[in-house]
């Protein structure tokens, strides 16, 4: 028995020459640069990429290695945007940029997920990739230049990168492909897909679609598979000398066939606490033959050889762990409402991955504010994905949403937004909260249908359902198996994690990551294939539960009604000192919002004093012509008259002389407060001021008193 080698790598800085070093291409029909040896000279590896007007600096920092490796890569990405690029100072109290944005969350795990799978594995020195944003012109996004400006940097450094790699966002706009379309391009676009790889493989996809078929979204990789070759050129002078990895021994001879012998057993055990259980056995067996010094390397390698022969079992049998095919989806099973003080719920169970999707309405004064590099935007839809501890049996403290968290509730967010309705049609603030009772893979296509079918719950009138599927793979040389709905093992074992949502007229998100850099182009078609018969599987059985929307909201929602008024009339609603719409409140109960276009929004907790308002508002707003008739009611008697009023908010004076044909006396011996009385618009001044008459509003020929 040969214990596996110890090794103390010793991480030098770049054997760069110090000179500065440049090169350009042209991507986009714009200039992209990158640059080394003039800035950050003693990170491992620095690099200053520049796209238009958006420059990013990206360094790589490695530290020691650790004297108790940890059983994964301690790699560590941030980047981060100084508001100084853009020329604004923060917003808030403090200024001075704080805590990561969820822009700057989602960019950092884009290159985090880029980059891990090509390190080697037994690689654990911890390493640090910082990407700062000191110059931003607002049309190019530095998402990208950040990831070519990674593999740049990690390629310049000593450390086993095996890169370089290029990156390429693809827009699509009147049935043609866009190479990194600027921000204003992109709002147009039917496709925001951000595509990494190399020029035989793919090793990342991120973006959203307006649900288009599998065959444009193919195109569109194709398309950006071709560009990649000249931005990996680019890189080729940008090389440093490597550090070599000493040759690890196995800790001992035959080790993977004790693992394999008893692996043969694995599909006895077709529940994930079962074959933990087994896993532990053989572990325990395992242990009783080494000493405590070799046990240190010793679950490394357990891990490594279960991994080696569970991949090799699924590819061999093409059988999978708990005894499905290679399409085959686990049992599914939904219900909705069941809370009942909620505005919308639903259980969406897939195996043993379970989520629960509550739906909130709320208000526009509920929309997320989110402040950009360059502008503030604002949010009136919302995922958010919780992932507790027990949902996979463990212990550990609760202290906000991770990284992990922020993307998969935006990777479900942008999944559901195509189908929500416009403000117009549905004016709510919407809020799906997302919380992950039990996962065994999937977790975030799961919260994907189960915002669906919670969404339908609540009345939201969406078109269709949203559903979406992770795709898995297992590949050897040539020898491949595809697998749907992959499990946590399926997930950790694999090679590939596709997540395609989208409803039966096409895509609505996409993101893929990989852990080899040999997934070639057919592969990822057949992929899609075999994802959209997954799709439609499982739509069919949503709708099975709920086809469409509720017709009535919750009793519990707010009432929400717009109207718009013209924006010289706004002064109207309001009135001197917001008196009349506090008036309005205080007599319909109704919360009144209304902004500088003219857009007035009515929130009631009873829709018939919503409606009440809504009307004093038109009546305020509707403009009174002479001629008009109507029926009025007596809100005050004058001693030359009586005060009518004639529309919600809009009062004329009845003048004495015009309460009837002939002489009266007093007021009160025609009308009294409260009467109704038919009155005609005989004058109106610029200053609102009206004149009515009932005897001119009665029918001709009507006998005189």
């Amino acid at each position: 028995m040969e214990a596996r080698q110890a090794h103390n790598l010793k991480v030098g800085r770049s054997n760069r020459s110090p000179a500065t070093m440049k090169k350009k291409i042209e991507i986009g029909e714009r200039t992209f640069s990158l640059e080394s040896g003039l800035l950050a000279k003693q990170a491992d590896g620095a690099v200053m990429v520049r796209y238009g007007d958006t420059m990013v600096l990206v360094s790589v920092t490695a530290g020691k290695e650790l004297e108790e490796p940890p059983s994964f890569l301690p790699l560590t990405v941030d980047y981060r945007e100084h508001t100084s690029a853009a020329g604004k100072f923060p917003g808030g109290f403090f200024k001075r940029e704080g805590r990561p944005s969820e822009k700057e969350i989602l960019t950092s795990r884009l290159i985090d997920r880029t980059i891990r799978p090509l390190f080697p594995k037994d690689l654990f020195i911890p390493i640090q990739v910082s990407a700062l944003v000191f110059s931003a012109d607002g049309e190019n996004d530095p998402d990208i230049p950040s990831v070519i400006g990674a593999s740049a940097a990690l390629s310049i450094s000593s450390l086993p990168f095996q890169g370089p790699i290029g990156a390429v966002r693809v827009g699509y706009v009147n049935k043609s492909f866009i190479l990194n379309p600027t921000s204003s391009r992109l709002e147009e676009s039917e496709l925001d897909l951000v595509v990494v790889g190399k020029s035989d493989s793919l090793l990342m996809l991120e973006g959203k679609a307006t649900f288009l078929p599998e065959e444009i979204i193919l195109d569109g990789i194709a398309f950006a598979q071709k560009e990649l070759g000249k931005i990996l050129e680019m890189q080729e002078e940008f090389q440093g000398k490597k550090m070599s990895l000493p040759i690890k021994s196995d800790i001992k001879k035959n080790f993977d066939s004790f693992v394999r012998e008893r692996l043969k057993k694995i599909y006895q055990y077709p529940g994930k606490e079962e074959r933990e259980g087994f896993y532990n056995s053989i572990f325990g067996e395992l242990k009783e033959t080494f000493s405590e010094e070799e046990e240190k390397n010793l679950k490394k390698e357990f891990e490594r050889s279960l991994q080696k022969n569970i991949r090799e079992s699924i590819l061999r049998e093409k059988k999978r762990l708990d005894g499905r095919g290679e399409k085959e989806i686990r049992p599914i099973s939904s219900q909705i409402g069941l809370l009942p003080r909620t505005h919308g719920s639903a259980l969406f169970t897939r195996g043993q991955t379970q989520a629960l999707a509550l739906v909130t309405l709320g208000t526009k004064m509920d929309e997320q504010r989110v402040e950009g590099l360059l502008e503030e935007t604002r949010k009136r839809f919302m995922v958010h994905y919780n992932f507790p501890s027990f949902s996979v049996g463990e212990v550990r403290p609760s202290r906000g949403p991770g990284r992990r968290e922020i993307g998969h509730g935006v990777l479900a967010e942008k999944s559901l937004s195509l189908v929500i309705p416009p403000e117009e049609k549905f004016p709510y603030t919407i809020r799906i909260v997302s919380d992950i009772l039990e996962s065994n893979g999937s977790s975030s296509m799961a919260t994907v249908c189960a915002g669906s079918l919670a969404l339908m719950d609540a009345g939201v009138p969406l078109s269709e359902h949203t559903a979406g599927l992770s795709i898995g793979l297992i590949q050897e040389g040539p020898d491949y198996i595809l697998l749907s709905d992959i499990a946590g093992e399926e997930d950790h074992f694999g090679d590939l994690d596709l997540k395609i949502a989208g409803t039966k007229r096409g895509i609505t998100a996409i993101q893929m990551d990989v852990k080899t850099d040999s997934l070639t182009f057919e592969t990822l078609k057949k992929a899609f294939e075999q994802s959209k018969e997954g799709r439609e599987e499982i739509l069919e059985k949503m709708n099975g539960v709920i086809s469409s929307p509720r017709k009535d909201l919750s009793t519990f929602a707010p009432t929400i009604i717009n109207c718009h008024v013209p924006q010289e009339k706004i002064g109207l609603v309001i009135g001197p000192g917001g008196r009349t719409i506090r008036k309005i409140t205080k007599e319909t109960g109704a919360e009144i919002n209304i902004d500088d276009e003219g857009l007035v929004q009515i929130i009631s907790t009873d829709k018939e004093k919503g409606e009440k308002a809504l009307q004093t508002v038109q009546g305020l707003t509707t403009e009174v012509k002479v001629g008009d008739t109507y029926l009025g009611k007596a809100v005050k008697i004058l001693p030359f008259g009586a005060v009518v009023e004639i529309l919600p908010g809009q009062e004329g004076l009845l003048h004495i002389s015009e309460l009837k044909n002939g002489y009266v006396k007093q007021v009160e011996d025609v009308l009294k407060v409260g009467d109704d009385i038919l009155v005609k618009v005989i004058k109106t001044e610029p200053g609102g001021k009206i004149s009515l008459s009932h005897k001119q509003a009665l029918p001709q020929g009507l006998p005189k008193n």
